[in-house]
Parts: structure tokens; C-alpha cells; sequence
């Protein structure tokens, strides 16, 4: 399955009475290399493990694979994975036609916060909330996997 998504830095905290839904995430990369990260992630009560493939030019697309396994094997699994775990909160706010995914991180990427949002094709336009800022799409910094080795607090 192709993935096709944009991703923007939120600029304030305004979303939050937007939400409908929230979830605490935990995750880890039992290999964090760009041309096929594979992820173990807990998010709420559920467990998954995610493969995703190298972004296309624009970084708008890639392949992405995903499977829910017992959350049990989950926490296991994460006791395997490289250093530099993510921890988050995630916020889900309806805008338009779309879901808008914000990410407040924890730990060591404290002080971020990340807005994905899911297309059906690379060209589809999206209502932009005011609290949406700089598009990021494409600039591997910030990726989920090149947080865990270099987190946001220590740039």
C-alpha cells in the first residue's frame, strides 16, 4: 500500500479543543534506516508493527505496510529496538474532508509538535487549520525515525 501524506509544524496549541480523539504512543525502530524503516509501536491498548519504504522525490509518497500483533509481543519487541525511543500524544481533529494526525512528543522531542495528513493522491488540495504552520513534508528531520537518533531537543 502507498502512503501519501504532508506533514506541517503546528504553531500553537489551539487544535486541542478540536480533538476528538487522543492517544498516547510509544514506539521504537527495530531498524531506523530511511529505505525501509521497520516500527514497533504501541498506541492506546494495541500493538502494531509497521514497515515503511523510501520516500519518493517530493517525499509525499511511500510504500507502507502495517500489521496489528498482541500488545504483549508489542512491549517485547520494543525491548529490542535501537536506542531512541518516541513518545507522544496524538491528537485527531476533522478538518474539510480530511483527518488531521498532531503529534505532541514527549522526552527527549519535547517542544514538538507535528500535524500528518493523509491524501488520496498527491494532488489533493486541504483546508489549512490557522494553527498549521511551515509544510515539512519531505525533510527527513522530521521523521519519527531520524528523531530517535537525533531528538529535537538537541538541535
Amino acid at each position: 500500500m502507498i502512503e501519501i501524506e504532508r506533514k506541517f509544524l503546528v504553531t500553537s496549541m489551539d487544535f486541542i479543543s478540536e480533538s476528538f480523539k487522543q492517544h498516547s504512543i510509544a514506539q521504537g525502530y527495530l531498524n531506523s534506516n530511511p529505505e525501509r524503516t521497520v516500527r514497533v509501536r504501541i498506541k492506546g491498548e494495541k500493538g502494531f508493527i509497521t514497515i515503511k519504504g523510501a520516500g519518493n522525490e517530493s517525499g509525499l509518497s511511500r510504500m507502507e505496510w502495517e500489521k496489528e500483533i498482541p500488545f504483549e509481543e508489542a512491549q517485547s519487541l520494543l525491548q529490542l529496538c535501537e536506542k531512541g525511543a518516541i513518545e507522544k500524544t496524538r491528537y485527531e481533529v476533522k478538518s474539510g474532508d480530511h483527518i488531521i494526525e498532531i503529534d505532541v512528543f514527549q522526552g527527549e522531542n519535547q517542544g514538538l509538535i507535528l500535524a500528518e495528513i493523509e491524501l488520496q493522491n498527491e494532488n489533493e488540495s486541504i483546508e489549512k487549520p490557522n494553527w498549521l504552520g511551515e509544510e515539512v513534508t519531505g525533510d527527513i528531520r522530521f521523521y519519527n525515525s531520524y528523531l530517535s537518533l537525533h531528538p529535537f531537543k538537541t538541535w
